[in-house]
This record gives structure tokens, C-alpha cells and sequence, in this order.
């Protein structure tokens, strides 16, 4: 086995790797959720400060045979997805994420939207290269806040602007190459 130096390391490291900070989320809100969707699906693009790229399971079957287990494929699930929000004065994104929240589940009564079209949205998270240019990216199909978690309030909390985080339930997502706009 031959040793392998740095710069065979570099050659097959493209681009100097992929940066975690290069990254943009665009939530598309219900449209009945909030007075202006699209200013809330704008500043959004600015203020989600942290999400993730997607992962999904697939579940194993045991079949069992003569003291022994086949392991089979079973179904595909898919975790929840969280983002991180920073809070700005308008507070145009809470806003949008307790509305849309009201509309799945209703805070005083036990009534919610009648129809999963009224609550079921979509987003993609797109990975950047350095030049700002999308290397790859995952649409998120049939999202809705779970939580809209609190924001902490502190006099001891200095030098930070508030942020909370957001759970989306999700039905499955896609991968989209670069260069294709969805």
C-alpha cells in the first residue's frame, strides 16, 4: 500500500471543501397564514441562521429462518427538521410561525385547519459554494411547525441577539442538482 501525501489529499478535495456557513433556507409560507408571505419568505432567506441537510431511515425487517435473521428492507421515515431563527424588531417570522401554528392546531379551542392544503407547505435548503453559487440542494415537501420554541429572556444574557428554534414535521424531501432553480 502506498502512503499518500498532502497534495494527493488536495487533489481530490474540490473547491477546499464544502463551507457549513454557506447555506440559504426559503420557507414558502401558506398563503392565508400571514398578511405579507412573501416579505415573510424574503426575510427568512436573511434570518434563518441555522438548519441542516436532511437525513431519512429505512427500517430493517427481521425474518427469521432456522435460529437465523434475514434482514430486510422496511419503510422510509423521515426526521424532523429544525431551523434556528434570529428575531428581528418587526418580528415578521414569529409572527408567521405562531399563525401558521394557530392554523394547524388552534391555542384555545380544539379546532384547526380542515384541509392538510391549509397548513401543508414546502422549502428548499441550498448548500453554496464560495462564490455563492448552489452546489446542491433539498426540497422539503408537506412541512409544518410543530414547535415554535420559546425565546429565552435574561438580564444576564449579553452581547447576542435573541434567536428560537422552529420544528418542521415533514413528509419526505428530494434532492435537487445544481444549477436546476427547484
Amino acid at each position: 500500500m502506498s502512503q499518500k501525501s498532502i497534495e494527493d489529499f488536495k487533489a481530490v478535495l474540490q473547491g477546499g471543501g464544502v463551507r457549513p456557513t454557506m447555506f440559504q433556507v426559503e420557507l414558502t409560507f401558506p398563503a392565508d397564514i400571514v398578511a405579507a408571505p412573501t416579505a415573510a419568505t424574503n426575510d427568512g432567506v436573511f434570518l434563518i441562521k441555522a438548519a441542516s441537510l436532511p437525513g431519512s431511515n429505512v427500517g430493517s425487517i427481521g425474518v427469521p429462518f432456522r435460529g437465523r435473521e434475514l434482514k430486510v428492507s422496511g419503510d422510509r421515515t423521515f426526521e424532523d427538521w429544525n431551523v434556528t431563527v434570529i428575531n428581528d424588531n418587526s418580528f415578521i417570522l414569529r409572527n408567521a410561525f405562531e399563525e401558521w401554528s394557530e392554523k394547524v392546531q388552534n391555542h384555545n379551542y380544539a379546532l384547526g385547519a380542515n384541509s392538510l392544503g391549509q397548513y401543508f407547505s414546502s422549502a428548499i435548503v441550498r448548500q453554496l459554494d464560495r462564490d455563492g453559487q448552489q452546489l446542491r440542494a433539498y426540497r422539503f415537501e408537506g412541512i409544518w411547525p410543530s414547535t415554535v420554541a420559546p425565546i429565552e429572556l435574561s438580564f444576564e444574557t449579553q452581547n447576542s441577539v435573541e434567536d428560537y428554534q422552529v420544528t418542521f414535521a415533514l413528509q419526505y424531501w428530494s434532492a435537487i442538482d445544481a444549477g436546476d432553480p427547484y
